[in-house]
């Protein structure tokens, strides 16, 4: 039996396979790659639904070939990041018979998930009409990079969707170049998004026994993300640019630099930034007229920013972080993801996880479902799959094994 280091209770997830998961006798027929449309089924598998992945004969997900680094086996880190609790299948849908194949699949599935640039699966004879036509139950989620329109030939990878999508312009130092976030967060955020568009699809199938189809895209999704700063455009046609740590609404709340390591400070309204003042030995600050309200600090950030970092720069970022906490002011260190994992750890909150091998192989070590759910937690059935490792089972198992789970 393998560990969950950061829920002992098992109230974030379980590892043993028992109980009903949440989305327990769904099944859904994932033939989407990379990271948005993986991502978006990795959460529903682990939450109950029998994920079906469909790969390509020979190579698969392409991820499967991005590392280093890998695992013990060899295997990208990447592809095992999305793609636990799954049974993979090869489908040749370049032939009459695997597209057949893929067709009786989703014949048994309640959901279909899918990335291929637009137009491709209308080729393969896999779209949404066609399938919903056949299966006006089944739920059709395409997931593309500019939508299905005009934008449809554009390649839908994360950077560029950051580039043009305003991302950059926000991210980086004043003066210089503009800068992706360290992780593919368009994929995550449309994965998401995905993953909420199909539930709400499902709920309206419970009421009223139709499928529908899910249409989201990158652009889509960033631009929804961009929550306040893309507001401000919309609504006072302000275009934002590039702050590094700083906040354009809100002082002080960046990173400062401190005796060691940088420290990140998130004072929200005008008592915690009283209690910064009283904790960093300088009580005059939030009588001062340049800092009295946030309006006022934000006028005048950079002379605050500068006494700030003064009086910081005498103890550490753990120090800082312990009593700035005490004293009721958000604040903590620029950790490394290691110390980030362990950080949870220490506050309780589910970080890594260990999944039992098949067949007495080493466990497989991963990040831990986000979603506490009390009475049907996420659980971790499967390790991710082999290329192919569930071929036989699928195609040539009864074929009345799965009914989808229609109202």
């Amino acid at each position: 039996m393998g560990t969950q280091d950061n829920a002992p209770d098992g109230r974030d997830g379980a590892l043993d396979g028992a109980g009903r998961g949440a989305l327990e006798g769904l099944r859904v027929a994932d033939f989407s790659r990379v990271l948005a449309g993986p991502y978006a089924t990795m959460l529903l598998a682990d939450l109950g639904a029998d994920v079906v992945k469909v790969e390509r004969p020979g190579t698969g997900d392409d991820t499967r070939a991005w590392h280093p680094p890998a695992d013990h086996d060899g295997t990208s880190t990447y592809f095992l990041s999305v793609n636990r609790n799954k049974r993979s299948v090869v489908l040749d849908l370049t032939t009459g018979t695997g597209r057949e194949q893929a067709r009786a699949l989703v014949a048994e599935s309640d959901v279909l998930v899918e990335n291929f640039r637009p137009g491709t699966m209308e080729r393969l004879g896999l779209g949404p009409q066609r399938l919903r036509a056949r299966h006006p139950e089944l739920i059709y989620c395409s997931i593309s990079g500019f939508g299905s329109g005009a934008g449809a030939a554009v390649p839908g990878y994360d950077l560029l969707v950051q580039a043009v999508g305003g991302l950059m312009s926000v991210t980086g130092e004043t003066h210089g170049e503009p800068v992706k976030a360290g992780v593919a967060l368009v994929d995550v955020i449309t994965g998401l998004h995905a993953s909420l568009g199909i539930l709400a699809a499902l709920r309206h199938r419970d009421a009223t026994g139709e499928g529908q189809l899910v249409e989201v895209n990158l652009l889509g999704s960033l631009l929804s993300a961009m929550v306040n700063q893309a507001s401000a455009y919309a609504v006072a046609g302000v275009v934002p640019g590039r702050m590094g740590n700083a906040h354009p609404s809100i002082a002080p709340y960046e990173t400062f630099p401190t005796a060691d390591r940088p420290l990140a400070l998130a004072v929200g309204n005008d008592r915690q930034f009283a209690a910064l003042a009283e904790t960093v030995g300088d009580p005059g600050l939030a009588l001062d007229d340049r800092f009295r309200t946030n309006a006022d600090r934000v006028a005048h950030r950079a002379a605050l920013r500068a006494l700030l970092a003064e009086r910081l720069s005498v103890a550490g970022a753990d120090h800082w972080s312990a009593v700035l906490l005490a004293a009721g002011v958000p604040a903590g260190p620029v950790n490394t993801l290691d110390e980030a994992f362990a950080y949870a750890r220490k506050l309780g909150v589910p970080g890594i996880v260990e999944i039992p091998a098949a067949a007495g192989g080493e466990p497989h070590r991963q990040v831990a479902h986000p979603i506490g759910l009390s009475a049907t937690p996420a659980r971790y059935r499967l390790p991710p799959p082999r290329l192919g490792g569930h071929t036989a089972q699928i195609l040539h198992g009864p074929s009345s094994d799965h009914a989808p789970n229609r109202p």
